[in-house]
């Protein structure tokens, strides 16, 4: 019976000989071993580890001297050694490759032209010519059958192809039929997590390669240990150090390892880049006690409670530059009150930008009617002369106690225009950035529009600190609109009342005393 490339002959069997097969164990059987010699194959199982089904797999299908199927899929989580096992195994059998990182190509283009051009690498000098471009998926196959002719096999991997950043609907199952238009050709896609109809064809082998297990987590890890010295940049190793022995490193290490992945990777980071990371974050402080003579590297239960701080925070954990502070022993003097510092805003601003920030944040949280009373300097002496100093307060009414209203501060920002919140600024903090505002006489009106207000009210808004609110008088509803046109637009603080709070604390001006209940 013969079918697509492969033919299949219904032979009959001895019983004696079918008795020697199925009493053979795994590996022993001669047809199997015929695939690939006993001492490479060995010798690909020492290089990766834990992967030996994989490897025999993946021996069977890939052998030069048998014919391979058209399309594999290699799938499974990330870094479980998908591609680091086939590069292996594929340098082992002397095989024509091709390897395509199909996540650092954009369109399908520039994929096809990318693979051409690692076809055209991997055999040398070929036979004839090609152009590089590949406007379609048909001038690719033409192409490529053009460079494999003549082959006896090649086999084609893409890795990652899951990953293709702009990739065409029908890029996945026009690569998976590359086999049947070129019959010396084997594609392997390497993916994450295969999707049935991923590539609208039925009968391709898939080789699963499941998560590492906490045993081979850990045995992998412990292979490669990290030398029982003083990290390079550090303060010199006392001259009294004892030597260490490599049975010494070979007791320590794998305990070590042990440790952190039960207290740390298993339940954050339970992949081996990951585990192999944490491992060496956390092992110069681990034998610091061991390089100052402290305790010696057999006294492993010492160590760890001496570095239990090490498992318990999740510090190392996270990518960062700043290393975290240890905190300090309260004593009598940090627990006054009195000598504390008052706690500053999160990011600090120059003294300009924090002064318009905190007029925005006024005039977004204080309706239009009240600028005359509150920013006026005629309103205010108008009601001094009336009213003979201080303002009695009014008698409430009882009908209206009931219908208490809502704080204004519960609404959130409002809408304001550019032209109020200058007038704002220049009542508070005038030409020369002095507070006073309308009260002082000698404060002037921020002069023609006051470019530098306006340079740094553009930079606000880029940090989004304040927002548009609304229609715009000169650039309308577009998205390319400069704040610094004329009508001056809608906008809006973007930041809270504790950060405003916090920049007019640092300012020394008082906020509360404008801001309305």
């Amino acid at each position: 019976m013969t079918s697509g490339r492969y033919s299949v002959q219904h032979n009959t069997l001895d019983p004696n000989e079918m008795e020697s097969y199925s009493n053979a164990p795994l590996g022993s059987n001669p047809t199997m071993d015929s695939f690939l010699p006993e001492e490479l194959l060995a010798s690909v199982k020492d290089t990766i580890q834990c992967r030996e089904l994989q490897i025999q797999q993946l021996a069977c299908l890939l052998a030069s001297n048998f014919p391979s199927p058209s399309t594999l899929v290699l799938h499974g989580r990330e870094a479980t050694g998908k591609s680091l096992t086939i590069n292996a195994l594929l340098r082992a059998i002397e095989t024509p490759s091709a390897i395509v990182r199909s996540k650092e190509c954009i369109t399908t283009r520039h994929l096809l032209e990318r693979t051409l051009s690692e076809v055209q690498n991997a055999l040398g000098e070929p036979s004839r010519p090609i152009d590089g471009r590949c406007e379609s998926i048909s001038a690719f196959f033409v192409q490529l059958q053009r460079l494999l002719e003549g082959q006896k096999k090649f086999i084609l991997i893409f890795d990652n192809i899951d990953r293709q950043r702009e990739p065409a609907p029908t890029l996945l199952p026009a690569l998976a039929r590359l086999g049947e238009m070129i019959p010396n050709l084997t594609t392997v896609f390497i993916l994450t997590f295969p999707h049935p109809r991923q590539f609208h064809h039925a009968g391709i082998p898939h080789i699963h390669f499941p998560s590492y297990t906490r045993a081979e987590l850990i045995s992998l890890v412990s292979s490669s240990p990290v030398p029982l010295e003083q990290p390079p940049g550090t303060s010199p190793p006392p001259t009294n150090r004892p030597s260490f022995t490599p049975s010494d490193l070979e007791y320590l290490w794998p305990r070590f390892v042990t440790a952190v992945h039960d207290a740390l990777a298993q339940p954050a980071q339970n992949s081996l880049p990951s585990l192999r990371t944490l491992c060496a974050r956390l092992w110069p402080p681990f034998i610091a006690p061991i390089l100052s003579n402290q305790y010696t590297p057999r006294e492993f239960s010492k160590l760890m409670v001496r570095n239990r701080h090490l498992f318990q925070s999740e510090d190392f954990l996270k990518e960062s530059i700043i290393t975290a502070s240890k905190p300090q022993p309260s004593s009598a003097a940090n627990t006054d009150l009195s000598m504390r510092k008052r706690p500053g805003p999160t990011f600090t601003l120059p003294k300009t930008p924090a002064q318009i920030l905190i007029t925005a944040y006024l005039a977004s949280h204080i309706q239009p009617k009240h600028d005359t009373l509150l920013f006026s300097k005629y309103s205010s002496s108008r009601r001094k002369r009336r009213g003979g100093g201080a303002i009695a307060p009014r008698t409430p009414n009882k009908k209206k106690a009931a219908h208490r209203k809502i704080s204004r501060q519960m609404f959130g920002a409002q809408a304001f225009g550019l032209e109020r919140m200058l007038a704002i600024y220049a009542a508070f903090f005038g030409a020369d950035g002095g507070y006073g505002g309308a009260r002082d006489g000698k404060r002037k009106v921020v002069d023609g529009g006051g470019a530098e207000i306006l340079m740094q009210f553009s930079t606000l808004v880029g940090m989004n600190l304040i927002v548009r609110g609304g229609a715009t008088a000169g650039g309308g509803e577009g998205g390319g609109w400069d704040p610094l046109e004329a009508g001056g637009g809608k906008w809006r603080c973007n930041v809270g009342l504790d950060y405003v709070r916090q920049l007019a604390r640092v300012l020394r001006f008082d906020l509360d005393n404008y801001l309305l209940e």
